[in-house]
């Protein structure tokens, strides 16, 4: 049997999260301030248990199983997920929702609440108003970004103008978001897949994220975390659809060129403004080298959910009515969607203090130190 060392060898990959493992981080970093968030149920900590009409919600067992509660939070995980990993990672809490902090009559909380992050993300996000946001089911990207500058102008108000853009400039922005845009691309959404080629479909994605970018910028953002989109065709909900419960390619490599968008847009945000920086993490990457050899990861099964009914746990969402696994750690997928507590650590561990070329052009250790 290989040993793990050997394993790693093998795939480049596995070297690179073995040399995480081997040379852990200096520990919890003091020069964050704060962090916030964007994207979709990913990182979602629970805005959607806000949301009265919206069905992409995870506040119903067997969510959240692993939670130091053991309750359902709003994740869409048996317990962390990486938002929550990644600010461990710098010292800081889990951000709040946004939407737990706006009162009855829409007026934030108090400044302490917001000093430290807040979470915008919310599950069926995408970067593109689709037909959830009409319905009030998710918060897209655009709206996330305009509940942010509410947050920003109320830091101004606080701490003036100077204290409140060090402040930000110090701060995290992490932004994991484009997956559910894909999804519902190559789940042949009528109108997309009839308006757009994909290679039209992606530019868009990618130009109209540039714009909410800039917006974010000219609010005091300074420092980046992005995430690019994982293969989104090897998830349950994809693979089933499958008879042979392989990935689906066409997707996947539609990924991939989306992400290549995604750091090229980056690069070119950083020749605008110097005093941009970002780390941008290839979560693609990362998923396929768990997938050639997830046993080097501590993971045996990589094709079905943990938690859910019929092929592959892949006909629904988890709900209490599920099944699940009995060892969350050893799948790669919580349910027909989103990894397990258990994957969503090696994918903070990997954003926090992962070498090149999964991290590009620096890891947010290094990130912060800039």
């Amino acid at each position: 049997m290989a040993t793990a060392t050997n394993r790693a060898l093998i795939n480049p990959i596995s070297s690179l999260f073995l040399y995480v493992l081997l040379f852990e981080s200096r520990g919890l970093c003091e020069s964050v301030p704060g962090m916030y968030i964007f994207g979709d149920s990913l990182v979602d900590v629970g805005n959607n248990n806000y949301m009265p009409a919206s069905f992409a919600k995870a506040n119903n067992p067997h969510n959240g199983i692993d939670f130091p509660s053991g309750k359902p939070t709003g994740r869409f995980s048996n317990g962390k997920n990486a938002a929550d990993f990644l600010a461990e990672k710098v010292g800081l809490p889990s951000p709040s929702p946004y939407l737990s902090l706006v009162s009855n009559s829409n007026e934030l909380s108090d400044i302490s609440d917001l000093v430290t992050g807040v979470s915008f993300a919310s599950g069926g996000a995408g970067i593109f108003n689709g037909s959830d946001e009409i319905f009030g089911q998710s918060i897209p990207l655009t709206k996330q970004v305009g509940y942010y500058s509410i947050v920003h102008d109320k830091l101004v108000q606080h701490m003036g103008s100077d204290k409140a853009q060090a402040h930000l400039s110090k701060s995290l922005f992490f932004v994991v978001i484009g997956s559910n845009d894909l999804l519902d691309y190559f789940n042949k959404n009528p109108r997309a897949s009839k308006d757009y080629t994909p290679e039209e479909y992606v530019d868009l994605m990618v130009s109209t994220l540039k714009g909410l970018y800039q917006r974010l910028y000219e609010l005091g953002a300074r420092k980046f975390v992005v995430s690019g989109v994982s293969m989104i065709g090897c998830c349950p909900a994809q693979r089933r659809q499958n008879a042979t419960s392989e990935c689906n390619v066409e997707a996947n490599y539609w990924s991939i060129n989306y992400n290549d968008g995604l750091r090229s847009l980056l690069r070119g945000l950083k020749r605008e403004s110097s005093d941009i920086h970002y780390s941008y993490f290839d979560t693609y990457r990362v998923m396929d080298s768990i997938i050639q050899d997830p046993e080097f990861y501590g993971i045996t099964e990589i094709k079905a959910a943990c938690c859910g009914r019929g092929k592959l746990k892949a006909d629904g969402k988890c709900t209490i009515f599920s099944t699940y696994c009995s060892n969350r750690k050893n799948h790669l997928f919580w349910d027909l969607y989103h990894p397990t507590e258990h994957t969503s650590s090696i994918f903070a561990n990997m954003i926090y203090s992962g070498p090149q070329p999964v991290t590009d052009p620096m890891n947010v250790e290094q990130l912060v130190d800039v």
